[in-house]
Formats: structure tokens, C-alpha cells, sequence
């Protein structure tokens, strides 16, 4: 497990390693431009499933900046931090099924092809954020959020290649709904193990303070 160095003790690492920065400083990029082709090509195919996968890069891009903004802070500004991020990833997730909800009653199928081009391209992008950011996959709440949210977004790309697959066998836009639905689901979930992580860890810092 990756750890903080302290007079020959280990700790949680909280993400004060110049390795670390630069990976995550890489893994930012990655998402801001994969979020643009991703929502190009969700608007172009029709799917809900892209849209959903392009909101995760963008918020991942700005959490991961916050992410990097906090390092060093004290570990309740890093707690609170991880806070806003369980927050933003539980929208994300409350508009992904209501958009989902709304599309069950509106016509159209989504364009698997297109669908299925750009959830590739997608995926070779959380795979390389993946292989950067494995060795940094357990720390504090926010480094944790890091990882977490790159695991969710390889994992939202297979989902995306599976939905097209689906429409593009069944030819209507079920497998498209269904999967943005289960990504939400996933979004839901991480933002609540993220929450009760940074709250214990808020919890920790108060009984230190007085005890």
C-alpha cells in the first residue's frame, strides 16, 4: 500500500509525492479531451449512455484538479474536498436517471457504430488514466476519490461498448437506457463510499482535536 514516509512509520498517503502530481496532471488532460469527443459523439449517436460517460470525464477533470489543489492541506480541508466530490458524482448520477426516466417516453435509437467508435477510443483513455494511477490507489478520502473515479470510468466505457453492441443487435434503444441507468448506479455508489470515508475521516480529525 502506498504510503507517507514519517520517521520509519507508515501512514495514509495523502498524495505528497511529485510522482503522483505529474500522473495526475496527465490523467487531467486526458479527461478534458475525452470528455469533448465523448460529448460531440453522444449528440452526434443519440445515446444517453455517452452523454453520461462524457459528464464523468468532465467532472472527473474538475475533481481531479481539486484533488491536486488540496494536497499538502490539512486533512480536513482534503475530508471536505472529498465531500463536494461524493456531491458532484451524486448529481451526475440523479441526472443520468431522470434523463433515462424522460428518454423511455421519446422515440429514437441511438447509432451504435458511432456509439461503439468513440466508447473505444474512450476506453483506451481510462485504461492508460488506469495503469498511471494503480500504484496511487489507496490513501486518504481524496486520494482514494482519485482511483475510485478512474476504476468507475474503465468500467462506464466496457458498459458503453456493451449497450452498443446491444442496440445495434436488439435495434432499439433499451440496452442504451439500461446501461446509462447501471452507470448511474455506479456513480451513486462511489459518491456514498467516498462520503462515508471523508466523514469518518472528519469524525477522526474531531475527536483528535479534543482529545
Amino acid at each position: 500500500m502506498p504510503h507517507d514516509a514519517c520517521c520509519g512509520t507508515d501512514t495514509v498517503f495523502t498524495g505528497q509525492d511529485p510522482a503522483f502530481r505529474r500522473a495526475l496532471w496527465i490523467v487531467i488532460a486526458v479527461n478534458a479531451a475525452m470528455f469533448l469527443v465523448e460529448f460531440v459523439g453522444g449528440a452526434l449517436a443519440g445515446s444517453l449512455a455517452l452523454q453520461a460517460d462524457s459528464l464523468d470525464f468532465a467532472m472527473d477533470a474538475a475533481t481531479y484538479g481539486l484533488s491536486l489543489a488540496v494536497i499538502g492541506l490539512s486533512p480536513v480541508t482534503r475530508a471536505r474536498a472529498a465531500l463536494l466530490k461524493a456531491a458532484s458524482l451524486g448529481l451526475i448520477a440523479a441526472w443520468v436517471l431522470g434523463a433515462a426516466f424522460w428518454r423511455i417516453f421519446v422515440e429514437g435509437r441511438p447509432e451504435p457504430i458511432t456509439m461503439g467508435a468513440v466508447a473505444i477510443a474512450a476506453a483506451a483513455a481510462n485504461l492508460l488514466s488506469v495503469a498511471l494511477l494503480w500504484r496511487w490507489r489507496e490513501g486518504d478520502a481524496n486520494v482514494r476519490s482519485v482511483w475510485l473515479c478512474s476504476r468507475n470510468d474503465a468500467l462506464g466505457n466496457l458498459l458503453v461498448l456493451v449497450a452498443a453492441l446491444g442496440v445495434f443487435g436488439t435495434g432499439t434503444r433499451w440496452p442504451d437506457l439500461i446501461v446509462a441507468a447501471a452507470m448511474a448506479a455506479l456513480f451513486l455508489n462511489t459518491s456514498l463510499g467516498t462520503a462515508r470515508r471523508a466523514l469518518a475521516e472528519l469524525r477522526e480529525e474531531r475527536a483528535a482535536a479534543h482529545g
